[in-house]
């Protein structure tokens, strides 16, 4: 299976620039995948189209301002820093702008902080070992690390957040997320529907394009995933009564998959590393780096529908919501929202996928 596959055609103009204001007023595209049906409401319809016993999981990462400005110490030329993960003591890995900035590089920062790169990995990526902890200050100099794509910038930088984020660690929002509002949980709640967290925290694969050629070929980075005891039991619960496992996001996705995969004993590294599926294998409780990677031939374990935003030509969000729904069928949804005039990417429209 080629990357080429997984490529569409998206003029500039369906890219969405700003958020919908409210939240939840975003247009919402269901599709069942089964009978390929399509329908169009707005996300606060999400409420009707969900039963009693479904649990929704939601990716309670929140993002850190993440981008620096920086300028070489000995050149003054300058230089953009993304920070991407923690490592070890003051050690980040990050993607780093800028004309010839290796090994030994030094990057200053106002107010006497500076960054020495250490270690020259493959592309813009580098480890760099700051003065001083990040949390110091991230908070003063960071920028929102919006993605390159939205060229406005944002007013209130929690409208790159959910309302629901707790855990800081991402270096972007988990977008399907972004629709939900304090009043839209609420109506959830009294419904009945089950809302469980989990965690993961989202890093390179979203800054990087997939460069091979084969998808089976490229290399996706792991990432900080977990899900406790508590939220593991709401998900059983739900599925022990009948109830959907609902993915709010490609993030929530994996973390849930990985769980199932490590519950029927096997590693979170591989698209399909234990076959066949047990759907009735209970998810446990876990914390871990994984390195799933989903596309089409994957079995499901848990997940019984998904709500995504609209994802870029040949990503490997794109692959996952394929293997789900089907490439076919997923390509063809999106031209149907081409053309109903359904906003793309980070701050667009949703789909709920049955």
């Amino acid at each position: 299976m080629n990357v080429a596959d997984f490529d569409y055609d998206l003029p500039a103009s369906y890219i969405a620039q700003t958020p919908a204001e409210p939240r939840d007023s975003a247009k919402l595209l269901r599709l069942d995948r089964r009978s390929g049906a399509l329908s169009h409401h707005i996300f606060g319809d999400i409420v009707d189209m969900l039963g009693g016993d479904d649990v929704l999981v939601l990716n309670n990462s929140r993002v850190i301002p993440a981008r620096l400005n920086a300028i070489k110490a000995i050149s003054g030329g300058k230089a953009e820093i993304l920070l991407l993960k923690p490592l070890i003591d003051r050690r980040w890995l990050a993607l780093v702008g800028g004309r010839n900035i290796g090994t030994g590089t030094c990057l200053q920062l106002p107010g006497g902080v500076f960054g020495t790169v250490i270690k020259t990995l493959e592309r813009s990526q580098r480890v760099i070992e700051f003065n001083q902890p990040a949390r110091e200050f991230l908070a003063e100099q960071g920028a929102m690390p919006l993605p390159p794509y939205i060229g406005k910038p944002l007013g209130d930088s929690e409208r790159y957040q959910t309302v629901y984020s707790e855990i800081e660690g991402s270096a972007a929002a988990p977008t399907a997320g972004l629709h939900f509002t304090h009043s839209l949980l609420v109506r959830l709640k009294r419904k009945g529907i089950r809302l469980a967290t989990c965690t993961l925290h989202i890093g390179l694969d979203t800054f990087q394009p997939v460069s091979v050629e084969r998808v089976s070929d490229h290399k996706i980075h792991r990432e900080f995933a977990s899900l406790d005891q508590h939220n593991a039991e709401i998900i059983n619960e739900a599925r022990q009564a009948g109830g959907r496992v609902v993915a709010v996001g490609t993030t929530s996705a994996r973390a849930i998959e990985t769980s199932a995969i490590l519950a029927a004993g096997g590693e979170p590294t591989k698209p399909s590393p234990v076959a066949p599926p047990d759907r009735g294998e209970p998810l446990v409780a876990f914390e871990a780096q994984t390195g799933l990677f989903i596309y089409p031939g994957y079995q499901w374990r848990a997940v019984d529908a998904m709500i995504s935003n609209f994802h870029l030509p040949r990503s490997t969000l794109l692959m996952m919501l394929s293997a789900f729904v089907g490439r076919e069928t997923l390509l063809a949804t999106y031209e149907t929202a081409k053309q109903m005039n359904y906003r793309f990417y980070s701050f667009g429209d949703a789909m709920f996928i049955t």
